[in-house]
């Protein structure tokens, strides 16, 4: 913890010294993973109601499923403030910007990574793909794991973390694939995966931050400005310059959906938030509301997920602001947490609960499980149960210290 003069802390200063301590995000953002492992698994389900899948191209709705993604940006966007404040407060802003830098970096790379696991070519790589996937998702596990803060095995430690970096490197430097049109090719940079998607918005929000986060009417003039250039993107009328907009690293759509998260963690957690929880609920509510009545009036830019169109992106913040809302009344006011303890691992050790699921498809006798029971009820049982072992695995995990951090 950041030493202070002996004032005894306020609960919002305790948060920041320790984001992990407030209950909700980590149920929120144990909850969001949960849904992604299952959805993504029963994706493959044939049989089920169209509202169990994501819409599909062209379509113009949005379903459950297409609502996953906007709540990692959202819960992404409420730890910015919270992880920032206390950098700003004993960091120099260059330094500050470094570390953002490199943690979208990372997320960049592994997205990417991901992404083009399975367009691999065996023979033009000279390596098998499970070999290539499994070699590379080693490296991104000792390139990111947490060591132990151990002076006798410091030198063991940065020879982890250095393998690691070097095996994921040559994983991506023998990567070769073949396009459509049958020539060589190196690393698909078309789709970053939710991984690298997730860097772009957090390197553009969390800049964004550093230069306007301090008020919260400053946060919320970019979160208009965000949705805004968004529409106008959506709608065609920037030309060139809206095609620009949605591309890395100020995406408009998934940035705005970031900056709705800031501007929750404001209403909730600010040195100026309301002390009670009826004032907060009376402003998250307001503004759960506006993003709502906002999405409701840009509907004729059409609502789709894979469109990026701004109600997609209201109607998803919305829902996460009346979701954290019900969250933090029942773990933050009512303290009752232990309903969500099969969550925990997964909301406080992240980033190993969402590589976990690619570590099972890459082996070939684990991905042959899931092949079976791939029609109506016993599809989602399937995907129920798989849910649940990631989880364990993650809890497991958990406990014998491997823990991946950026």
């Amino acid at each position: 913890m950041h030493p202070r003069a002996e004032v005894a802390p306020s609960p919002a200063e305790e948060a920041v010294a320790a984001p992990s301590r407030i209950a909700s995000i980590d149920i929120f953002r144990g909850l969001t993973i949960l849904v992604m492992i299952f959805v993504n698994d029963v994706g493959e389900v044939k049989g089920l109601p169209w509202w169990t899948h994501h819409a599909p191209p062209g379509a113009n709705f949005m379903t459950y499923v297409d609502m996953v993604f906007p709540a990692f940006l959202f819960i992404v966007g409420m730890s910015i403030p919270l992880a920032m404040r206390r950098r700003i407060a004993s960091e120099s802003t260059g330094k500050v910007l470094s570390h953002v830098l490199l943690r979208s970096i990372g997320l960049i790379v592994m997205g990417l990574f991901l992404a083009n696991r399975e367009k691999l070519d065996p023979q033009l790589s000279g390596i098998d793909s499970t070999v290539w996937a499994l070699l590379g998702l080693t490296g991104i596990f000792l390139l990111w794991n947490v060591y132990p803060r151990n002076e006798n095995r410091k030198t063991l430690y940065r020879a982890l973390k250095i393998s690691g970096a070097v095996m994921l490197a040559v994983m991506l430097a023998v990567f070769r694939r073949k396009t459509e049109s049958g020539q060589v090719a190196w690393l698909d940079f078309g789709y970053w995966e939710i991984l690298g998607l997730i860097g772009c918005a957090y390197l553009g929000v969390s800049i964004l931050y550093l230069l306007l986060g301090k008020k919260t009417w400053t946060v919320m003039v970019a979160l208009v400005a965000l949705f805004t250039m968004n529409a106008v993107s959506t709608a065609g009328k920037l030309g060139w310059a809206g095609r620009v907009l949605r591309y890395w690293p100020f995406e408009a759509g998934l940035c705005a959906i970031t900056m709705a998260g800031v501007v929750a963690t404001k209403i909730f957690f600010s040195e100026t938030s309301a002390r009670n929880f009826r004032d907060k609920a009376v402003r998250a509510s307001v503004y759960g509301g506006a993003l709502f009545a906002a999405g409701l009036a840009l509907l004729p830019l059409g609502i789709s997920k894979l469109g990026d169109t701004p109600t997609w992106g209201l109607f998803s913040a919305s829902a996460c602001t009346f979701i954290f809302l019900a969250l933090y009344w029942v773990a933050d006011v009512k303290h009752q947490t232990s309903w969500a303890a099969f969550v925990k691992p997964a909301g406080s050790n992240t980033l190993l609960t969402y590589l976990l699921p690619d570590v099972w498809y890459v082996v070939p006798f684990l991905a042959a499980l899931g092949e079976h029971w791939q029609v109506g009820a016993p599809g989602v049982i399937r995907a129920f149960v798989f849910t649940a072992t990631m989880l364990a695995a993650s809890a497991v995990l958990t406990r014998w210290k491997v823990r991946l951090q950026l």
